[in-house]
């Protein structure tokens, strides 16, 4: 008995201890405060946050972005439905894997710089300017080498060398430069009523007319001259030929001659001399045979024949040339 009493008495002494120590520490802290913190008669409290006017104006700046933000998501989605955005591409601008297509009209407000352009296999390609469309084709330094441009007056082309090719072989239609111009079609066919006018000389092989057609070369004011240095040949094989002339028909060869081939020569209009005869002009029959007779100016005149020459004695006629 005696030792648990004894060991009571020492718990007890313990928890006064530890009551004290608490007591103790309690005081200090209460006391620490009340000397660091002044007195003050009438404590006031301070809210924390935002009233009043600036609250309203915040809330205001709050609605105000609120409404901007739906009126841009607003306007976003319209203009993504007006212009047709996909994801190949806009309206009828589609974006595909060999290039830019495009469908319908489009109209381009700035220059165009592409490499090709190719229209649909079932539609044609067709450029539109209300004023003119110009093509121009640069080399690597930019510098200008071929331009076509189709106005409302003309349709111009400014280039080295201009060709027209044969949709079949490549076959060269027309070509055209500085020095000039050849038509590769087999037939240049000229429909105008006016013909064809050619400011300077024409050297051709061959001129020839359509069938059942008239050939007619014409110079209504001045000369018509054909030159050729191995000759000029006229032939019309199933017709006449005919040359008509106001005032003298010249035919002459320097060094060769003046051949006439047909079977029948004739000589019109020719003047016919005259002498007298001693015997009476009522046994004088009438006169059906002539000679030819040449002055020696070379004009040509016919004599009644007789049993010797008579173009002496009807001579005079060379006395009036």
């Amino acid at each position: 008995m005696p030792g648990r009493a004894h060991s009571m008495g020492d718990e007890s002494h313990l928890i006064f201890i530890s009551s004290f120590r608490k007591m103790t520490r309690e005081q200090y802290i209460l006391a620490t405060q009340q000397n660091s913190l002044p007195r003050t008669e009438n404590p006031q409290f301070y809210p924390v946050g935002i009233y009043g006017w600036r609250k309203r104006c915040l809330y205001f700046f709050v609605l105000l972005l609120l409404v901007t933000m739906i009126v841009n998501l607003a306007m976003t989605i319209w203009i993504l439905k007006v212009m047709n955005f996909t994801v190949d591409g806009m309206g009828n601008l589609r974006v595909t894997k060999k290039g830019i297509r495009l469908e319908g009209i489009s109209e381009f407000l700035l220059p165009l710089y592409v490499k090709e352009i190719n229209s649909r296999k079932d539609s044609p390609l067709v450029l539109q300017s209300d004023r003119n469309v110009t093509v121009n084709a640069r080399n690597h330094m930019g510098q200008l080498t071929g331009q076509l441009t189709v106005g409302a007056d003309a349709v111009e082309a400014q280039c080295k060398r201009f060709e027209v090719r044969a949709s079949e072989g490549g076959k060269v239609l027309f070509s055209a430069d500085e020095d000039e111009i050849v038509i590769g079609a087999d037939r240049l066919k000229v429909t105008g009523t006016e013909g064809a006018v050619f400011g300077h000389s024409v050297e051709t092989p061959h001129i020839r007319a359509e069938p059942s057609q008239d050939l007619k070369l014409e110079s209504p004011t001045r000369s018509l001259v054909m030159e050729a240095p191995r000759g000029v040949q006229i032939n019309a094989a199933a017709g006449d030929l005919k040359a008509t002339c106001r005032k003298e028909l010249h035919l002459q060869s320097t060094e060769g001659e003046i051949f006439l081939n047909a079977d029948t020569i004739r000589l019109g209009n020719l003047p016919v001399g005259s002498f007298s005869s001693s015997s009476p002009s009522s046994s004088i029959p009438r006169q059906t045979i002539y000679e030819l007779c040449v002055c020696p100016n070379g004009k040509l005149y016919l004599s009644p024949a007789g049993a010797g020459s008579t173009c002496q004695s009807s001579s005079n006629i060379c006395l009036w040339s």
